[in-house]
């Protein structure tokens, strides 16, 4: 009989880089799929067609990809000038910045793209009508918006360790963008079931990295004399 004590035990650097490996297999399994829209892209980006680019769901995906090492260089940057005061936990907090950063801007940038129908704002605010004309494409991208924020946030801050922090999160931020949405007149629906796949993007993801949260301080209670 195998004897449980003598497997080997994970250390605690390869708990700590888990995070990162998960993200980067995810990023892997994204460019697999979107590997023909970003073949489209890249004629435009290399033409210096910059507005036809950047303003294009498959242009912003290929700068997010190009912009890869970058974010890994700056991971690595603010790892190295604090790993005297934060220890072991320095590559894992700089790993969440970072992802928190760069996977959410993309999809920020995405949702902020005008329609170019010109069309005056229009709200939704009836739950659930609109998830029939999402299809699985667009479910899909709305779950993926704040997932990153989800992942991340909770690995790097203490206040923010528990789901329904995360599902505020989600929520308050996906709120904010239907909001700009509407305001900035881009020719999109501000619709409530956004909001709804958002924040359910976000505690998914949040779930899957919850064995990295930060432990919130124990509060030290005085002793009696």
């Amino acid at each position: 009989m195998l004897d449980d004590t003598a497997l080997p035990t994970p250390t605690r650097r390869t708990r700590a880089l888990l995070p990162a490996g998960l993200a980067v297999l995810a990023l892997v399994s994204v460019l697999i799929v979107m590997r023909r829209p970003l073949m489209m892209a890249a004629p435009m980006c290399r033409a210096g067609m910059w507005e036809r680019c950047l303003g294009t769901f498959n242009g912003i995906v290929l700068m997010t990809v190009v912009a890869l090492p970058l974010a890994l260089l700056v991971a690595w940057g603010l790892a190295r000038l604090r790993r005297r005061s934060a220890g072991a936990a320095a590559w894992r907090w700089s790993l969440a910045e970072v992802g928190m950063v760069y996977g959410t801007l993309p999809f920020l940038w995405m949702t902020l793209v005008p329609g170019g129908e010109d069309q005056p704002p229009r709200v939704s605010l009836v739950p659930l009508r609109d998830l029939v004309t999402m299809g699985p494409l667009g479910i899909g991208g709305n779950l993926l918006v704040f997932a990153s924020l989800g992942f991340f946030a909770p690995v790097r801050f203490a206040a923010l360790a528990t789901v329904p922090r995360v599902l505020a999160l989600g929520a308050g931020c996906s709120l904010l963008v239907e909001t700009a949405q509407y305001v900035l007149r881009l020719d999109r629906v501000s619709s409530v079931d956004d909001v709804l796949v958002n924040a359910a993007g976000a505690v998914l993801a949040g779930l899957a990295s919850r064995p990295w949260w930060r432990a919130a301080p124990v509060p030290v209670i005085g002793r009696s004399a």
